[in-house]
C-alpha cells in the first residue's frame, strides 16, 4: 500500500491488477482508513486516466454482488442525476418509463450537502419502503416494473466504504472517484441503457459547463465500454428545477407532475429523460415515437397508476395520490416578499438548497433527522417579474426558532434588477459515446 500511495502521489499509473487488489483489500479491511485516505487524496491531487478509472471502476463492481434481471424478459434502464436542488425526477421517471414497458431497477441516494435524496423523499410517503433486500427488490420489479430503494450490503459494498472516507476527507469533487462510485452501482443493476443527468450551474456540484462535460464524457466512455448503452445530458441547474424544495413538497410535485400538471421545466426534463432511457432500452424506437408514447401515458393516467402500485408494493399508503394530508406537514409557514421591483435576474440556487437542509430537510451529519415536512416553495422563476411586497418564496418549517436565519438566507437568493435574463436551455449539452454518435450517423 506504501508503494501504490507513493507511485500515485509521483503521478505514476498503477496497473489494472494492484488496483483490484487495493480496492479487495481495503474492502476486506486489510487496508486501514488512514492509508486509504492517503491514496484517495494522492488521485485527487494527481488524477488517473481512463485505464485507471476503468479498472477502478470494474473493481468496485466486483466488490458484491451483481444482479442478473434477465429473467425479467424486457429492457431495463435506469437514470442517474449528479444532485441538485428541487430535483424529484426519479420519482416521475421510473413509473413513467415503467408503464412504457422498460423495467426501472433504481438504486438511489440520501441528500448529499445542499441537494436533496430521492430516498428521502420516498420516505415522506407513510409506510414506503427503501431498505428492500435483493429478493424483495427483484419481487417489486417483477410485479410492478420499477422499484426505487437504497443500496444494499451486497451491490458495491467498496463503494460504502470508499464513498464514507471521500466524504470525510474532502475528496468528494474528483472525477475519477465520481466516475466509479455512480456507475460501481449502476452497473450492478444489469441494465440495458443509462441515461445520466449531469446537473451544471450555482445549484450543482459542477458549475461550469466543462467541468460538467468532463465528468459526462468520462462516465459515459467508461459505461459503454461495460456494453451499458449510456448517454448524458448536461441540464441546468441556475435555479430550482420546479418550485417545490424538500422532501413533501416535493412528492406533491411529482404527483401534479404525473397527472399532467406540474411546473413547466420540471415536465420538460422529465420527458427529456424519458424519451432518452425508452430510446435507449428499445433501439428501433424513434425519438418521435418516444415521445408520443410519453405524452399518451402521461395524459391518459398510466403512469400515475403504476406510480401508485409501487409505493403500495414498497409498504407506502397509496392513497397519498388523492390525499395529500396523508402526508406530514409543517405547522410553522413564513411568506418571504420582496422588497423591490423588477425582474428575478438569478436566483442563488445553492442557499436555496442549504436553506431547505438548514431546516431539517436534509442532513448536516449522517445521524442527523429529516424532517419530511420541512422546505421551501419557491414562486418565481428567473425572468420574471416581480413587484414590491410580492411573494418570492414560502418557507415550511416544524419550528419557529428556525425562522429568523432561513428568511434572512432565502430573501438574499433571489436578485432583483432592471435587466431581464437571457433565457438558459435546460437541455444545454447532450453527451454520448463515440461510436454511438458514428452509428448514429451511418443510420
Amino acid at each position: 500500500m506504501l508503494d501504490w500511495i507513493a507511485r500515485k502521489r509521483n503521478g505514476e499509473n498503477l496497473a489494472e491488477g494492484e488496483i483490484r487488489d487495493l480496492v479487495q483489500s481495503y474492502t476486506r479491511g486489510d487496508i486501514p482508513d488512514y492509508q486509504m485516505s492517503a491514496w484517495l487524496m494522492a488521485v485527487y491531487l494527481r488524477g488517473m486516466d481512463k485505464g485507471e478509472t476503468l479498472a477502478l471502476t470494474r473493481s468496485m463492481v466486483e466488490s458484491g454482488l451483481r444482479l442478473d434481471l434477465s429473467e425479467l424478459g424486457c429492457p431495463r434502464a435506469d437514470k442517474h442525476s449528479t444532485g441538485g436542488v428541487g430535483d424529484k425526477t426519479s420519482l416521475v421517471l421510473a413509473p413513467l418509463v415503467a408503464a412504457a414497458g422498460v423495467a426501472v431497477p433504481m438504486i438511489s441516494g440520501r441528500n448529499l450537502g445542499f441537494t436533496g435524496g430521492t430516498l428521502d423523499k420516498l420516505e415522506a410517503i407513510p409506510g414506503f419502503r427503501v431498505g428492500l433486500s435483493i429478493q424483495e427488490f427483484r419481487e417489486v420489479l417483477e410485479t410492478v416494473g420499477c422499484a426505487i430503494a437504497g443500496q444494499t450490503e451486497e451491490l458495491a459494498p467498496a463503494d460504502r466504504k470508499i464513498y464514507a472516507l471521500r466524504d470525510a476527507t474532502a475528496t468528494i469533487e474528483c472525477v475519477p472517484l465520481i466516475v466509479a462510485s455512480i456507475l460501481s452501482k449502476k452497473l450492478a443493476e444489469d441494465l440495458n441503457a443509462l441515461v445520466l443527468d449531469v446537473k451544471v450551474g450555482n445549484g450543482a456540484f459542477m458549475t461550469s459547463l466543462d467541468a460538467a462535460s468532463e465528468l459526462a464524457q468520462n462516465l459515459v466512455e467508461v459505461a459503454d465500454s461495460f456494453g451499458t448503452r449510456t448517454r448524458a445530458l448536461l441540464t441546468d441547474m441556475s435555479q430550482p428545477l420546479g418550485f417545490a424544495v424538500g422532501n413533501t413538497l416535493e412528492v406533491v410535485e411529482a404527483i401534479e407532475t404525473l397527472k399532467g400538471a406540474g411546473p413547466a421545466d420540471f415536465r420538460e426534463l422529465c420527458e427529456s429523460l424519458a424519451v432518452q432511457m425508452l430510446i435507449l432500452a428499445s433501439p428501433r424506437m424513434t425519438p418521435l415515437e418516444a415521445q408520443g408514447k410519453i405524452s399518451t401515458l402521461l395524459a391518459s393516467g398510466q403512469a400515475l397508476q403504476r406510480f401508485g402500485q409501487m409505493v403500495e408494493a414498497q409498504g407506502g399508503n397509496p392513497r397519498i395520490i388523492d390525499r395529500y394530508d396523508l402526508l406530514p406537514h409543517s405547522p410553522h409557514r413564513h411568506v418571504v416578499t420582496s422588497r423591490q421591483r423588477g425582474y428575478l435576474f438569478a436566483v442563488d440556487t445553492r442557499s436555496i438548497g442549504f436553506a431547505s437542509m438548514n431546516l431539517g430537510a436534509g442532513r448536516t451529519n449522517l445521524s442527523d433527522r429529516v424532517d419530511p415536512s420541512a422546505g421551501l416553495m419557491i414562486h418565481k422563476k428567473t425572468g420574471d417579474w416581480i413587484e414590491t411586497g410580492e411573494p418570492l418564496c414560502t418557507i415550511y418549517c416544524g419550528r419557529d426558532d428556525q425562522l429568523a436565519a432561513v428568511m434572512i438566507q432565502a430573501k438574499n437568493a433571489f436578485q432583483i434588477g432592471e435587466r431581464k435574463a437571457e433565457a438558459t436551455p435546460l437541455v444545454r449539452r447532450i453527451i454520448e459515446s463515440q461510436p454511438a454518435a458514428k452509428r448514429a450517423q451511418g443510420a
